[in-house]
């Protein structure tokens, strides 16, 4: 099939390329052309705008970071919405507020053209080997149409409805289960190697008893290790996630106090110089609250 793929960040690059992995022809674009260069390399080919990424294909995927740069693409003479062709399919993988999806929902339709929303569960790795977890809410016949690839990057599709809002919300709320999960983990980390035993030792009870989920295994892996460095996905967007979170509580009078301890255990963690780090660091601040170094 082929499918036009704009933003290719981590985890739009590894979504790439591994669509071009199981055969599809790929049309991409992305800001800054270097990102593009290994899927150039193995057989895509680049587009100058969001909209000619969108004009000669069936599906065209977005992943960006925040809900600026989706509507930076998709909208305007250049965008994503225009370069559809009618009855086309935008099928939309970024993390972004409940707002902005019922607002791009509603410009494809206006248009002609269909939208789904299908965020994604996963680091690039993950993205990389077709094992991600996807959540899907649109109408059925976009559903239907995307599935295949779906079913090539991901192990399990998640239906949710035909209202898109449904994905962006859950994906935020799936967001912040982790970040609060490894706050949790952070303060059980400090308190026992304060009485003497290493978070190592805590961790190998943790993940081979009755937490050893994914997110405990994964970051707290990460926690152990202090791995920190090349980010699965940096602190600055969990702290984005957390308030497009709190946005969405107060919009439907929900009361979100753990994610209000959250938001500002990652603001405490951007305003120390952390925000390019790996958002498990915001473990960190656990540590410095029982006096543990962090360096």
């Amino acid at each position: 099939m082929r499918i036009g793929f704009v933003g290719l960040g981590a985890m739009g690059q590894a979504m790439a390329l591994r669509l071009l992995d199981r055969g599809h022809e790929l049309v991409v674009h992305n800001r800054t052309r270097a990102r593009a260069e290994p899927l150039l390399a193995a057989g895509a080919r680049f587009a100058g705008t969001p909209a000619e990424a969108a004009s000669d294909t069936e599906v065209v995927f977005s992943m960006v970071a925040d809900d600026a740069a989706l509507e930076a693409i998709v909208t305007g003479e250049a965008g994503i919405a225009a370069g559809l062709p009618s009855g086309g399919l935008h099928v939309s993988s970024s993390t972004v507020s409940v707002r902005l999806t019922r607002d791009l929902a509603a410009l494809h339709e206006s248009l002609g053209r269909r939208f789904l929303s299908a965020p994604v569960l996963g680091r690039p790795p993950a993205a990389r080997d077709g094992t991600l977890f996807v959540l899907t809410a649109g109408s059925e016949t976009a559903k239907a149409s995307a599935a295949p690839i779906l079913a090539d990057l991901g192990q399990r599709v998640f239906p949710l409805g035909d209202d898109p809002t449904a994905a962006a919300l859950l994906k935020l709320s799936l967001n912040f289960l982790i970040f609060s999960t490894i706050e949790q983990m952070g303060e059980v980390f400090a308190l026992n190697e304060k009485n003497g035993t290493p978070p190592k030792a805590v961790f190998d009870v943790l993940v081979n008893s009755f937490f050893g989920a994914p997110v405990h295994r994964n970051y707290g892996r990460l926690m152990v290790e202090r791995s920190f460095e090349n980010p699965g996905a940096p602190l600055s967007l969990a702290a984005k996630d957390t308030r497009l979170l709190l946005e969405a509580g107060e919009a439907l009078n929900v009361a979100l106090p753990m994610g209000s301890l959250v938001r500002d255990r990652l603001l405490a963690s951007m305003a120390r110089g952390d925000e390019s780090l790996d958002f498990a660091s915001l473990s960190d601040r656990a540590r410095e609250d029982a006096g543990l170094p962090t360096g």
